[in-house]
Parts: C-alpha cells; sequence; structure tokens
C-alpha cells in the first residue's frame, strides 16, 4: 500500500510530506485548495504525462516520491526482482520534472523509462475518477471490465495475440499465394537459364586456358612461315645463305698461319658464329618436325569459345562472369522452391493458428458468461441501493459478426439498463442520464474494486451529483472497501467523509508573499467542525456539530 508521499514545487503545492494508512482515508478541503491536486501528483509519480506547466512558479524542478509498502503485493515484487531493481525497505517511486519541461524517472533511485513507473504504478495503485463514467459509453470498456471481475485478462491476451499471429500467417499466406502466377513463371525460366548453364559446364579456369590455347593456334601458319623463312636465309637459300657466308669468310682467312692478334680474334668469332647458326638451324628444323597446327583442334576450340561468348552476351554479362550467374540464379530457384514449402507450412500453421484461437476463445467465452451474470447481479443491487429503486442491469455476449479469428474472442459484451420499472433493457449510451450514469459507473467500480488484485484504491469525487440517504450508502460502501486494503477518497459529502478511519484535511497557508497547500490529519473535535462545516456552511452551529458527531459514531460504530 501507499505509505508515503512527498511532494514539491509542484502546481501550489510548495512542500507536502503525507504519511498514509491502511484502510479508508478520506480527503476534504475547500474548492480549490488542492485535493485534486495530491492524486495528480501522485498520477505524475506512477508514469503520467507532464509538462512544465505543472513546476511551482519560481521553483526550477517539481519532485514528487511515493513510496510503497509491498509486503501484499507479490505481483510487484516479482516486477522489480526481474529488473534487478528491489531491495530490502519500502519501493519508492520518484518523479521530476524541470521548469524546461524535461522529466526524470526513478524507481529505488535508480534511472528509469517513463512506462517503466506507469507498468509498475498500474501493479501498485487502481485509480477512479469523476470522468471515468464517460468511459462507460465505450464498448472497449464494457469488454475490459468484464475481463478484468472474470479475472480473464491475461486469457484475453492470449486471444488477441492467437488472432493476430492467425492474421499475420494468413496474410503471409495471401502474399505468396498472390504471387503465384509470377512465381511459376520465374520458375520456369530460371529453370531454364540454369540448364543451359549446366549443359554449358564451364570449368573455374577454363576460359582463360582456352583463349591461350585458342591464340597459340590461330598464330600458327604466321610462327611456321616465320621459322621457314629463317631457315632460308640461314642455310637454305642458293642464292647465298648465313652459313654460306660464314664459310666463304673462314675460308678465305685460314691460308694465313700466323695472323695478327686482332684478325685471329675476328677469326674465332666467326667460328664461334658459324657454330652458333648451325644450331639456331637444328632448333628450327626440330621444332618444324614436331609442331602440329591441328585445325580440327583449333575448330574446337573456336566452338567451344563461341559457345560460352554466347551464353554470356544472352545474359549482358562478361563471360567470365558466367560462374557468379549460375550461383546467383541457383540461389534464386532454391528461394522460390522454399516459397512453395513455406506454403505448405503456412497453412499447416494457419490452421494450428485457428484451432489454438479456437480454444482460446472458447474458455475466455466461458469465463465470460459465468462472470457477467455475477457481475450483472452484483451492480443491480448496488445501483438499487444509490437511489435507483427497480433499476435493472444487465451484460449481453453477443456473437460476432466474423467468421475468422477477432483479438476481442467470439462475442461483443455490452452494458445494458433499466433506470426505471416497467422500462426495457437498453444500451447504456440510450438510456442513463447524467446522475444516473454516474450512480452506475460508481457501483461497477465499487465491485470491480472488491476483486482487484491491487490493494490500494484511489476514488476522485467520484460521488459528484449524488446526495442525501445515497450518499450515506456511497460512503459505507467505500468504508467496506478499505477494510480490505487501502481506500483514498477526495469527497465534499458528509456523509461520505464521516465514514472514513483517517481524515485529511486540504488547506490553503497563506504567507506574506505566497499562498501553499497544506494538509492536516484530523483527530476527534476537529474531524467533527470538518464534517459539521461540510454539513452547513462556514458558521458552525450545536446543531451541526451534533448532527456531524453523530454520523461520525454511527459510521465507526
Amino acid at each position: 500500500m501507499l505509505v508515503h508521499l512527498s511532494v514539491h514545487n509542484y502546481a501550489i503545492v510548495e512542500h507536502l510530506d503525507l504519511e498514509l494508512n491502511a484502510g479508508m482515508s478520506v480527503i476534504t478541503g475547500e474548492t480549490g485548495a488542492g485535493k485534486s491536486i495530491m492524486l495528480d501528483a501522485l498520477g505524475l509519480a506512477l508514469g503520467d504525462r507532464a509538462d512544465s506547466g505543472v513546476v511551482r512558479p519560481g521553483a526550477d524542478k517539481a519532485d514528487i516520491l511515493a513510496s510503497f509498502d509491498l509486503a501484499a503485493i507479490p505481483e510487484a515484487r516479482q516486477w522489480l526482482s526481474e529488473r534487478d531493481l528491489d531491495n530490502d525497505g519500502p519501493c519508492i517511486l520518484r518523479r521530476v520534472i524541470t521548469a524546461e519541461g524535461r522529466s526524470r524517472s526513478y524507481i529505488n533511485g535508480s534511472p528509469c523509462p517513463q512506462g517503466d513507473l506507469k507498468a509498475l504504478g498500474e501493479l501498485l495503485i487502481d485509480i477512479h475518477n469523476q470522468h471515468e463514467h464517460q468511459s462507460l459509453l465505450k464498448p472497449d470498456t464494457h469488454r475490459r471490465l468484464l475481463d478484468e471481475y472474470a479475472g480473464s485478462q491475461e486469457l484475453a491476451r492470449q486471444v488477441q495475440l492467437a488472432a493476430q499471429r492467425w492474421r499475420q500467417t494468413r496474410q503471409e499466406l495471401e502474399r505468396l499465394a498472390n504471387a503465384g502466377d509470377e512465381q511459376r513463371a520465374r520458375h520456369q525460366l530460371l529453370s531454364y537459364q540454369l540448364e543451359e548453364l549446366d549443359n554449358l559446364a564451364l570449368g573455374d579456369n577454363e576460359l582463360p586456358q582456352l583463349e591461350q590455347d585458342h591464340k597459340a593456334l590461330a598464330n600458327a601458319e604466321s610462327l611456321l612461315s616465320a621459322c621457314r623463312l629463317v631457315l632460308e636465309q640461314c642455310s637454305e637459300h642458293d642464292g647465298g645463305n648465313v652459313l654460306s657466308a660464314l664459310t666463304s669468310s673462314l675460308q678465305r682467312l685460314s691460308p694465313f698461319n700466323s695472323p695478327p692478334g686482332a684478325l685471329s680474334e675476328a677469326v674465332n668469332l666467326l667460328a664461334s658464329a658459324q657454330i652458333q647458326v648451325e644450331e639456331a638451324v637444328g632448333e628450327l628444323n626440330r621444332f618444324l618436325d614436331h609442331f602440329d597446327a591441328d585445325p580440327a583442334r583449333q575448330q574446337q576450340l573456336e566452338e567451344r569459345l563461341d559457345s560460352i561468348y554466347t551464353l554470356a552476351r544472352k545474359h549482358r554479362i562478361q563471360p567470365s562472369e558466367l560462374g557468379a550467374l549460375q550461383q546467383q540464379l541457383f540461389d534464386e530457384l532454391e528461394s522460390l522452391n522454399a516459397d512453395d514449402q513455406a506454403c505448405e507450412r503456412l497453412s499447416s500453421e494457419l490452421a494450428a493458428y485457428a484451432r489454438h484461437y479456437q480454444d482460446k476463445a472458447a474458455e475466455l467465452s466461458q469465463l465470460r458468461q459465468g462472470a457477467a451474470s455475477q457481475l450483472a447481479t452484483a451492480v443491480e443491487g448496488e445501483i438499487q441501493r444509490l437511489g435507483m429503486p427497480g433499476g435493472r442491469f444487465t451484460i449481453e455476449l453477443r456473437a460476432t459478426a466474423h467468421s475468422e479469428p477477432h483479438p476481442h474472442g467470439q462475442e461483443q459484451v455490452e452494458l445494458l439498463v433499466s433506470a426505471n420499472p416497467g422500462q426495457p433493457l437498453k444500451p447504456l449510451a440510450k438510456v442513463a442520464s447524467g446522475g444516473e450514469l454516474s450512480r452506475i459507473s460508481l457501483a461497477i467500480q465499487v465491485i470491480t474494486a472488491q476483486t482487484s488484485r491491487v490493494p490500494t484504491l484511489v476514488f476522485d469525487e467520484v460521488d459528484v451529483g449524488i446526495g442525501g440517504p445515497t450518499a450515506e450508502v456511497v460512503g459505507q460502501l467505500l468504508r467496506r472497501l478499505g477494510e480490505r486494503g487501502q481506500v483514498l477518497t477526495v469527497t465534499h459529502l458528509p456523509q461520505v467523509a464521516a465514514q472514513g478511519h483517517h481524515h485529511l484535511f486540504v488547506h490553503k497557508a497563506r504567507g506574506s508573499d505566497a499562498t501553499r497547500t497544506a494538509v492536516a490529519h484530523l483527530q476527534d473535535s476537529d474531524r467533527i467542525e470538518e464534517i459539521a462545516r461540510m454539513l452547513g456552511g462556514v458558521d458552525l452551529t450545536a446543531e451541526s456539530l451534533a448532527h456531524a458527531r453523530k454520523m461520525v459514531t454511527t459510521a465507526q460504530s
């Protein structure tokens, strides 16, 4: 439960430190004194949105701190433990809002996102306000109230998730099915193109070797002609050749037995040249004897290269890129094959999700059916006590018109009411006046709060538009709730205030330069005077004091 609330520089509140207890605490005070401001500040500590306008004029920031005893809230303790935010003492939620509009959030001293404050806050406090009855006109609220009362929120969430999975799976299946014709055509084309590439069977390094061999064979005729011409010039030309010229030269110089040194060197060089030319001629003859031009091999190479180049042109790529293209086409074909398999898998999953949805939705429907009659009976009893004698209330569950899984289950939930005897049951939005709607809202809030796992309930002026004997009934209802946990009630009705276990009085303290909000715990005579003021105005009379004292005594007994 909430054990301490500290508010600094928020709106007209300068400094406020408030200790709170179990039971029903009523909060009263003059109009504009700041009763609801306290609860607004608490809402910020629980993750509500805020802006810079909440900071007290002249201050640089607003600082709000709320401390909770989690002994009776295992869900909150588990939430903190899962995030390593738990500690041995009370749980402390803190919110700081700067005058520039920046906001910082803390849980047990650790910075956290604002959303974490809100998530944890929903486990700690349930706040009902005077505007909540407007939401009763929305079908979503009807369904939420019933599921909360039935304790089927988690099952409703599972139904919603099952419907979402079913819808997502169907959309993916439809996408694949709609692309079926196009994919089949693409599959056929890829299969044909891959068959061409497979038939080509191009090796990893085959193309460079083919081009090298082809180049050599294409130059064979020129090479042979060059070799024959050199042979002719070196040794075979009848009109004169290199060898014959060298032989003739050596013969002319050989008669000289002792030639001078320079001439001797020339003779040696000519003899060496003769030997080298003879060896070159021998090598050329051996090359010509063993050279095989092989026109058939050349034609084979040309045909192979033509097949490669033609297929590359067909795909508008370089011949060297054919291997990468083959792998790319293969991967795409595999992907299309996977899509075919995916269609089968998705069809199976779709049927499984539909069965899972039907099981969960049927279970949810059963819980709703059982809870609807119980909740309707309880609310009907309360609205009759709240000044609507003969009023009837029921919860209608109508099967949805959807043949496919619906996120909200198999039925629509609608609240029906008959405010006066003899009138037929009609939708709430078409029957209830503002006052009746407020009473029905209060009855629903009180009944559903009894099944809430949240130990702290806050009611912010939910009794607006109610008076007389009905107000006393409202006070009794809230006191009854306070006996099972903690209830904070902002009220302007003395009949409700008298029912409280504790009484907090909010008032304005005026200083020399500013006005601030203060809160006092009222005891005994002070409390009786405040209730008497609520009964009869500023001037207290013996009658109003006696009446107030009797109201308090009666409530306590």
